[in-house]
């Protein structure tokens, strides 16, 4: 079956073919560890761990090689580790690690490289030298700058136009550039700034240098697949493009780049001065979104219900109906071996540019048939352990047996019940959605409501 994809660079759906079919490459850009991950960083690693599960299974699990970078290296970094009046290394250390476990938290296997950028310095210094002397870059006041008029085709990737770029760029002006485009490459670093010895003085790379040498570095000079969010296609990418481009006389970075849409918070965009900004962290260990803890796979299944391309709204009601309909295929599947197969209702809406959607309405029509036979509930399991929906015994055992709070449950239906007597039947509706997520039945009768724990 073939596999279709979104490249954003051609602005069409294309069938992939690998460079190599024994050794398919795909880079995803990671996080810059000076903070706590947020939902919206979420999306790009579970969007694209899928892919990555895919493409094992279409190539063999040996001959694909997943590389997603840590950044320790940025002025954020520097001013958050002075905030805090920790050491860089404390700050990047104790942050990526939390970064790892909430990946795998999500349902996410391990990339098969996580290159970080205080690894690569020799790595940048040798690409940025190579930019230099292929005209692309130049040294001015102790920074080295691409010379954004040097590469015709600058620009290809976000196709806009150069006032478009300039404000998207938040371009600094400064004397010594030679264009307002100009990006830098790499910057002085004074007093207790982290810096590297380079033939330009002591220093640190700027952002998007760092991305073009590890994956350099670990896929070789032209690979199969560059993947990130949305916001990074200007001027991340663009930049990417065009560094490693101009060090390598214009062979390509990767064949097919693809970009996942933008997240909201109920409706409104994810900030902080809106008080809805919401961390990975948060989700999974604290009762900071509707007063409630999320099992990870509850925050996967919700965020692979859109298309990945789409933007997504992050609801309480979007995860209270994720964990209902994870609970239920919990224990209909809590003691089902899975079968050797995926099925393919679930893999051809996947190899259609990853159509989640559409391989979730392959998995109800799957549950229903599941419910009365036992090779079809072997099928279905596979399926969600193919999506990293069913992922271990633990995990499986807490959504089959969650606890149930006597007094959590009275107290919703006592809500439901003031719901019901405005006439917020809406409201109603999602208090009993909610009470099914916990595994609870009710039933209104003339006495009142009524519950029990479902079986």
């Amino acid at each position: 079956m073939a596999l279709t994809i979104y490249n954003t660079l051609a602005r069409e759906k294309q069938v992939f073919e690998p460079i190599d079919r024994t050794n398919v490459r795909m880079y995803v850009c990671g996080p810059t560890v000076y903070d706590f991950a947020h939902i919206g960083n979420a999306r790009p690693v579970i969007v694209f761990d899928v892919l990555f599960r895919l493409l094992r299974h279409l190539y063999g699990e040996k001959h694909v090689t997943y590389v997603r970078n840590i950044t320790d290296v940025e002025d954020k970094i520097i001013a958050r580790a002075a905030e805090r009046h920790v050491s860089i290394r404390e700050l990047t250390e104790g942050t990526a690690k939390i970064y790892q476990e909430d990946a795998l938290a999500l349902g996410c296997l391990k990339p098969t490289i996580e290159p970080r950028v205080t690894d690569t310095m020799a790595e940048i210094v040798a690409m940025i030298e190579q930019l230099v002397r292929n005209n692309h870059a130049y040294a001015a006041e102790g920074h080295v700058l691409f010379h954004v008029p040097s590469d015709p085709d600058y620009g290809k990737l976000s196709r806009r136009p150069l006032d478009e770029m300039i404000a998207g760029a938040r371009v600094e002006v400064a004397p010594y550039k030679k264009n307002p485009m100009d990006f830098v490459l790499w910057k002085p670093s004074t007093g207790e700034q982290p810096g590297w010895d380079s033939p330009w003085g002591k220093g640190r790379p700027g952002w998007h240098i760092e991305c073009s040498a590890m994956s350099e570095k670990h896929l070789g000079e032209t690979f199969d697949i560059h993947a990130g969010g949305i916001d990074l296609i200007f001027p991340h990418h663009e930049n990417e493009i065009a560094q490693s481009e101009g060090a390598h006389h214009g062979k390509p970075i990767a064949n097919y780049w693809m970009h996942n849409g933008f997240l909201q918070v109920e409706g409104e965009k994810m900030s902080k001065s809106l008080g809805n900004f919401i961390t990975i962290r948060e989700l999974l260990a604290e009762k900071k979104f509707g007063g409630e803890q999320w099992h990870g796979l509850v925050l996967r299944h919700a965020m692979l219900s859109t298309h990945y391309r789409q933007p997504i709204d992050w609801t309480l009601d979007r995860l209270t109906r994720s964990r209902t309909e994870l609970m239920d295929w919990a224990r209909l599947l809590h003691d089902v071996a899975p079968s050797a197969d995926l099925h393919e209702d679930v893999l051809a809406p996947l190899s259609d540019d990853l159509n989640t959607p559409a391989a979730y309405a392959a998995l109800h029509r799957m549950a229903a048939a599941a419910r009365t036979n036992q090779e079809d509930r072997a099928h279905f399991k596979r399926a969600l352990v193919f999506l990293g929906l069913y992922d271990n015994q633990k995990d499986a055992d807490f959504l089959v047996g969650q606890s149930v709070d006597a007094a959590r449950v009275e107290e919703l239906i006592a809500k439901r019940g003031a719901a019901r007597k405005a006439k917020d039947f809406k409201e109603a509706d999602r208090i009993r959605a909610e009470l099914s997520s916990m595994g609870v039945a009710i039933e209104d009768g003339p006495g009142g409501t009524t519950w029990k724990v479902m079986s």
